[in-house]
């Protein structure tokens, strides 16, 4: 395997080595502008996207290279029923790293294990996001200072939310960290991550609908929307989206130093009367995913 496909690929060491170059890049960007001349990403997007999509090319571009791609699979050959593998090893030829996200799970393993490049999943359907996960550590990091000894609540849609998974696999394998899982039943985390991640690894973890009993626990909160296209029927998409939505008086409770993340877009889940309080994250957090897409480019290409 070439490129970055799921987030337990990464050890602890390598996730620490990827945040002390994105902070250097950060304090650093000119040592950084011609790191990539020459070198080409390209960017298959099967799903839409903002964030991760103008991330990876703002990251290329701040390194001198260039980006080439498609946001959507209607204007691409999979319009006419190419294949993924197809498709991965056609732009192969033309590129030296491919960042894909596609609807189906497992659909970037694919490509990356048919091409000689390094391909990055960009999220695969429900199932993982590793580069956003990656942007989330980053953004305790600068916020926190540490990846160690923290209560996290992870609130809303945590049955498909797959940044959701990845964050838990992840700090999992940190040192005393505690999760409080917040979410309406049909919205649970699945059982693997709970059986595979949490309970193997010993993690601390407890499981509730109420985000207002979980908030003066908290160091970090970590929002997420309910996902219209993850759901099989509308009716419990309308019957579900509107949980949980932050607002001011739900902060009432909340440590002075709270971290208040979400991995956005969003929909109504956090007031914009949320934006301007200093425990607002969910705009840095979007920063830094430029920056540690920037650190992850440079490793595997083999960039000094």
């Amino acid at each position: 395997m070439n490129g970055l496909i799921d987030i337990q690929q990464l050890s602890t060491e390598e996730i620490d080595q990827l945040i002390a170059k994105a902070q250097d890049i950060i304090a650093h960007p000119d040592d950084y502008a011609e790191k990539c001349r020459r070198k080409k990403l390209a960017t298959l997007f099967y799903e839409p996207s903002t964030r991760t999509r103008l991330s990876f090319e703002a990251a290329m571009l701040e390194l001198g290279g260039s980006v080439l791609g498609f946001s959507e699979a209607q204007s691409s050959s999979a319009a006419k029923g190419e294949s993924v593998s197809d498709t991965a090893r056609t732009v192969s030829c033309f590129a030296d790293i491919i960042a894909m996200r596609h609807p189906k799970e497992g659909a970037p393993l694919v490509a990356d294990m048919c091409v000689p490049i390094p391909v990055i999943n960009a999220g695969d359907g429900g199932h993982n996001h590793p580069t956003q996960t990656l942007t989330d550590l980053l953004t305790i990091t600068r916020e926190k200072g540490r990846l160690t000894d923290m209560t996290i609540g992870c609130c809303g849609d945590l049955k498909f939310g797959r940044t959701v998974h990845s964050l838990i696999s992840a700090m999992s394998r940190y040192r005393g960290i505690r999760f409080v899982l917040i979410s309406p039943e049909e919205l649970r985390v699945p059982e693997h991550v709970l059986t595979d991640v949490l309970e193997a690894g010993k993690v601390d973890f407890i499981e509730t609908e109420s985000l207002t009993d979980a908030m003066p626990q908290l160091d970090v909160l970590y929002m997420t929307r309910v996902q219209r296209e993850r759901f099989f029927n509308e009716a419990d998409y309308v019957r579900l989206k509107d949980t949980y939505i932050l607002t001011p008086d739900k902060l009432a409770n909340a440590k002075d130093d709270l971290t208040i993340m979400h991995p956005l877009p969003r929909v109504n889940e956090i007031s914009t009367a949320i934006d301007s309080d200093p425990r607002a994250c969910y705009f840095k957090q979007v920063l830094n995913g430029k920056y540690i897409r920037m650190a992850l480019i440079l490793k595997l290409l083999g960039v000094e």
